[in-house]
């Protein structure tokens, strides 16, 4: 596990709730979009509430044994809980295949009953459950882990994370303390990135949507790939179809239709504001073609990229997929 040092935007946040340590409730729900690092800041604030002798800064110390045990993610007051790897076994034993699983499901809240029976390992000490994201949770873990939140054993601490906080149970919702996690200003997130030596910051935070972390990820996974993709787009009806299915062909299904969303949401919104959110260095080209843009194939297109989504991962043809849904695309102007 990766542990990293409180953002810049976050550091209100945690001076309160580092003020109030002694007084914290049974469970706090840390709420807001993605790329903002609520993880990280989770991560942290765990890691500091059973840190044995923290620095000046209210943040741990890392060199205490409790610290040790953190970084070798066997801390024995501390679970974490988020969608795992589900492998499956061929008939000699070995791993047939790996998928990955996008549910928190009810035998991963149950194994908290073990840990959560025990006593801290210091006789004064937390124990802390994490879990993320709060909306994995499927709808048996939910109500499993309600049933904990409803008689929460004593010296525990349930940090809840959630990117849609609007699809957990309200009944979790009302037994969690809700904290509203900030959202940098696009300066405050501009000098982080630029502090951290990342190039390209400007354009890299819009197509990220303000989101300095994503921003960071989405880099990382060839994100300028997928703006080469919006390249080819702004050619509107003559786009090249075989050369984009090409091009995404490389880039993966997956990627290629955030990108694609991304291209079709800033359409979308330059046509009603003369805004664009993603796509800022070619705010242009977006304005251009709004202005031979048919909404009604517009949104039917979104309706076909959601679909599409669905289905990514699928053992489809996506090459058939991919052509089909640009020639949607060159459909969608006037």
């Amino acid at each position: 596990m990766i542990i990293k040092e409180i953002y810049p935007w976050q550091a209100s946040v945690w001076q309160r709730l580092m003020s109030d340590k002694k007084r914290l409730p049974h469970a706090l729900l840390l709420r807001g979009q993605r790329g903002i690092g609520k993880l990280d800041f989770a991560i942290s604030f765990c890691r500091a509430l059973l840190c044995e002798q923290l620095n000046s800064d209210q943040q741990a110390c890392g060199v205490c044994p409790s610290c040790g045990w953190f970084e070798q993610d066997n801390h024995p007051d501390f679970r974490f809980i988020s969608p795992e790897q589900d492998t499956s076994k061929d008939d000699d034993g070995g791993t047939k295949s790996t998928k990955k699983r996008t549910q928190i499901v009810i035998d991963q809240v149950r194994g908290l009953s073990d840990f959560l029976s025990l006593s801290s390992h210091k006789s004064d000490g937390l124990r802390i459950a994490l879990i993320h994201p709060a909306e994995g949770l499927n709808a048996s873990a939910a109500n499993a882990l309600l049933k904990m939140l409803e008689e929460p054993p004593p010296n525990v601490v349930f940090i809840l994370i959630a990117h849609q906080a609007h699809k957990i149970l309200p009944t979790i919702m009302s037994r969690c303390q809700k904290i509203d996690m900030p959202v940098p200003s696009s300066e405050d997130a501009l000098a982080w990135m630029k502090h951290a030596g990342i190039q390209s910051s400007e354009t890299l935070l819009s197509y990220a949507g303000g989101s300095p972390i994503m921003a960071i990820d989405e880099a990382e996974e060839g994100v300028f790939a997928s703006m080469e993709v919006c390249k080819l787009l702004s050619s509107g009806a003559k786009s090249d179809i075989f050369q984009l299915s090409s091009v995404c062909l490389v880039l993966g299904m997956e990627n290629a239709i955030a990108s694609l969303q991304k291209w079709s949401y800033d359409l979308l919104l330059c046509h009603f504001t003369q805004e664009v959110r993603y796509h800022q260095s070619q705010e242009g080209a977006v304005k251009k073609l709004v202005q031979h843009l048919n909404l009604s194939q517009l949104l039917d297109f979104l309706k076909m990229l959601g679909d599409a989504k669905k289905s990514a991962n699928h053992p489809l043809n996506n090459e058939l997929q991919l052509e089909r849904i640009f020639l949607h695309y060159t459909h969608i102007f006037k």
